[in-house]
């Protein structure tokens, strides 16, 4: 049996129904459990649960009436697991990719004896076209799933190595220790965000006869004029014509029948082997990383206690947030580096 399914410890949770608080109460800053600001922004987070290289911390602030995240923790002796969804149009992508996509994961381990970039890959294929066979199942009861997807951004460690996969603008950066205590931001993920020059170029060579394939709509570019990001689970009625919207839904209306996919599921995937420098790495959502910088947020987690760290990293967020008066939400997951007692515990005995 794969080490990884026997899991000592898992967090996975809808910020709503199985992780309501029980009181409300103000935040304060450092605590070790969880809970929510009673303001109108639901501010939620628990401290130091342990993963198999350290232990890790996770914030989520949600600022829409309707949830639409969802983000999950999964570790044991060997191996762990992060996911951060962030859905648009609904819950039912990020929902569907919480209760899947690990799941397509392990089995593909095992079926293979590792983790490797073609597995986590693979695991990616399984879980889009998982949602989109839901999809085609339901389209005709409720057309506007069609329309509904998630940003997927997940993290494997496994033997000292960090598997990263990406669709959409969540981001993993990790903090570098450099001399004696001066901490770097290394992004370790790519965006695919319309707002990003480089994205912009890669799907105009992708659409050469398509004029309106990306669109500066009141200041924001958006892939034909309805999307900011160019890669995700789901948005099935930009990715196959048989899903059309309804035209009478002018927010998802195409002008033109889809002549092929403008949307893409194929994540970006990297891996990097873990080196004692590697202190601690942040997974968040854009609703973090618009509002502070890589460097700003590795420079809040490193000069601050690990009690409470997450917490006050999205709180920073939210400060920024107020003095440009906008915030949507936010998720948060932060995984901290114990590399003594993960080297000790391969080293040969004495």
């Amino acid at each position: 049996m794969w080490p990884w399914l026997e899991k000592i410890a898992s967090a996975c949770w809808d910020r709503v129904r199985r992780y309501a608080p029980t009181s409300t109460r103000r935040d304060e800053d450092g605590g070790s459990g969880s809970g929510a600001d009673a303001d109108d922004l639901l501010l939620w987070s628990r401290d130091l649960g342990r993963h198999a290289a350290g232990d890790f911390s996770f914030a989520v602030v949600q600022a829409n009436e309707v949830l639409e995240d969802y983000s999950q923790v999964e570790t044991g002796a060997a191996a762990t697991f992060v996911g951060v969804y962030d859905g648009h149009g609904g819950a039912e992508a990020s929902r569907f990719i919480s209760n899947h996509l690990s799941a397509h994961l392990v089995r593909l381990a095992q079926e293979s004896g590792a983790v490797s970039e073609n597995v986590v890959r693979n695991a990616f294929s399984a879980t889009e076209e998982g949602f989109l066979s839901l999809v085609r199942r339901t389209h005709l009861i409720k057309p506007s799933i069609a329309a509904i997807g998630s940003c997927c951004l997940v993290g494997v460690i496994w033997r000292k190595t960090l598997y990263l996969a990406n669709l959409g603008d969540s981001r993993a950066v990790v903090g570098c220790l450099v001399g004696s205590n001066k901490i770097v931001a290394e992004q370790l993920t790519r965006d695919h965000n319309a707002s990003i020059e480089e994205v912009r170029q890669e799907l105009k060579s992708l659409h050469p006869d398509d004029s309106q394939i990306v669109v500066l709509k009141n200041g924001v570019w958006r892939i034909k004029g309805i999307i900011q990001v160019s890669r995700s689970i789901g948005d099935a009625y930009l990715k196959k014509q048989e899903f059309a919207v309804d035209p009478s839904i002018t927010r998802f209306h195409l002008s033109e029948p889809l002549r092929r996919p403008v949307l893409t599921s194929e994540p970006s995937i990297s891996t990097r082997l873990i080196r004692p420098q590697d202190s601690f790495v942040i997974f968040a959502s854009d609703g973090l990383w618009e509002h502070l910088t890589n460097q700003q947020a590795v420079e809040i987690v490193h000069n601050n206690s690990r009690e409470g760290i997450a917490r006050r990293l999205i709180k920073a967020a939210l400060k920024e947030a107020a003095r440009k008066r906008e915030m949507r939400r936010g998720m948060l997951l932060l995984l901290n580096f114990q590399f003594v007692g993960l080297l000790s515990q391969e080293a040969p005995p004495a």
